[in-house]
């Protein structure tokens, strides 16, 4: 779907000619349509498109006390892979890098790497019945460079994603359990975490996405919910040769725990695009 030249560009032979250089309005139109389709591709995490995000991520009202705040960078390189004509490896990571004060009360400010989560999905290359979806494994790497980053465990379970992509919309669930099997160093408590994602978002002609999703996870442990609402808004642009999309958010934190973020917070995205 391309973007609709107005009226004045749509004469004939009797308007006058674009300067020269410039793209011809078919060659306007393709390279839009292009940017909404790689728009649409970003909201789909399975598709073959090779993506790096760098996600920032600002929470406050950390600690028991309320006190204390986060900022962190997850790194998130998607790289597919084509297995061969009918099935595709999606290869997930993301690779928090943390700076916080009082995290945990009077613990100061820090800064380190968090716990990595690297996600396979074994995804068809043509949807079932319009339905796209991929499922595989998910593991949990103890990269954590503090206690405060870090559960100090080896982890693993199952991941999968479900979505469909109808017009403009992008409706679709994500979801990972992960148990712990092994510790990392210190004694640690085990690890059993149950995270859903369900997320919709909305594609303008013109590549702008508005995108709600919430990112709940459960501890099975501690038997307990957090549940941070989000809803941004991000366009696909081109930057000199580079495709890239800018994104901007906020976010609210409907439910959580005494010892995790509360209230408010905020969230911008930088995702450098290498379609095929």
């Amino acid at each position: 779907m391309g973007f609709a030249l107005p009226a004045s560009a749509q004469t004939a032979a009797s308007g006058p000619s674009p300067p020269a250089g410039s793209p011809a309005p078919e060659a306007t139109e393709a390279l839009e349509s292009d940017e909404q389709n790689l728009a649409k591709q970003l909201a789909n995490p399975v598709a073959s498109l090779v993506s790096v995000p760098f996600q920032f991520n600002y929470d406050g009202r950390l600690n028991t006390l309320e006190g204390g705040w986060r900022a962190n960078l997850n790194i998130q390189p998607v790289i597919p892979f084509s297995l061969n004509s009918d099935w595709n490896l999606i290869s997930r990571t993301i690779l928090p890098l943390i700076y916080s004060g009082d995290a945990v009360v009077d613990s100061g400010r820090i800064f380190g790497t968090g716990d990595t989560l690297q996600s396979f999905f074994f995804s068809p290359v043509e949807p079932w019945n319009g339905v796209i979806w991929g499922a595989g494994p998910a593991f949990l790497l103890p990269t954590g460079s503090s206690a405060v980053y870090s559960v100090r465990q080896w982890g693993a379970g199952p991941t999968a994603v479900v979505l469909d992509q109808i017009g403009p919309w992008t409706i679709g669930v994500l979801a990972n359990h992960v148990w712990s099997f092994a510790q990392s160093g210190y004694p640690a408590p085990d690890v059993s975490s149950t995270f859903i994602q369900p997320f919709v978002s909305y594609t303008t002609s013109d590549a702008w996405t508005f995108t709600l999703n919430t990112e709940s996870t459960y501890d099975w442990v501690a038997r307990k919910w957090q549940i941070p609402l989000n809803a941004v808004v991000s366009k696909v642009v081109k930057v000199g040769p580079q495709l890239m999309s800018f994104g901007v958010g906020a976010r609210y934190y409907a439910v959580s725990p005494n010892v995790a973020a509360k209230g408010w917070g905020a969230r911008a995205i930088v995702t450098f695009l290498f379609p095929k």
